[in-house]
């Protein structure tokens, strides 16, 4: 199991939320995704570390 986190910047509603959740989880290997809008921190597990790309 790994853990990553990375900002995401110009987020501005939850339909954003959504939509981050949605294509990172879309990754191979992501088993969850957590998105903090205020912040605009995303922490994403997966099975693996991921590709920073």
């Amino acid at each position: 199991m790994a853990s990553t986190t990375i900002t995401v910047t110009g987020m501005t509603c939850g339909h954003c939320v959504s939509s981050v959740k949605e294509e990172i989880g879309e990754l191979p290997g992501v088993t969850d995704v957590r998105v903090d809008l205020a912040s605009g921190r995303v922490e994403i597990d997966s099975a693996a570390p991921l590709d920073a790309e």
